[in-house]
């Protein structure tokens, strides 16, 4: 699996990666220096490799970098904070790991 081009999309509120030429990505919204992740979406043909796990990795990285708090409310990102401890210095106060 070839992962690449990790980037915000701004316009389409939603972080993305490009895995052998498909597209998984992360919508969100933002408000003050919270980051809200609402859905992650990976094509069918990339499930079970990885390719969510990188793409929330990498939105994580990105959050910390950037100050922001995350607020998973998306079930997958709650799932993979949930079992990477070392993330939860980014999450938002009061989220329960």
């Amino acid at each position: 699996m070839i992962i690449s081009n990790f980037k915000n999309n701004k316009e389409e509120s939603q972080f993305e990666i490009d895995v052998d030429g498909k597209l998984a990505f992360i919508e969100y919204y933002t408000k003050d220096s919270k980051l809200f992740l609402t859905h992650t979406e990976v094509p069918e043909a990339l499930r079970g490799q990885g390719a969510a796990a990188n793409l929330v990795d990498s939105t994580l990285k990105y959050a910390r970098e950037n100050g922001l708090t995350v607020v998973p409310l998306c079930s997958y990102v709650a799932y993979y904070v949930n079992n990477h401890p070392e993330w939860a210095s980014v999450l938002s106060e009061g989220y329960q790991m």
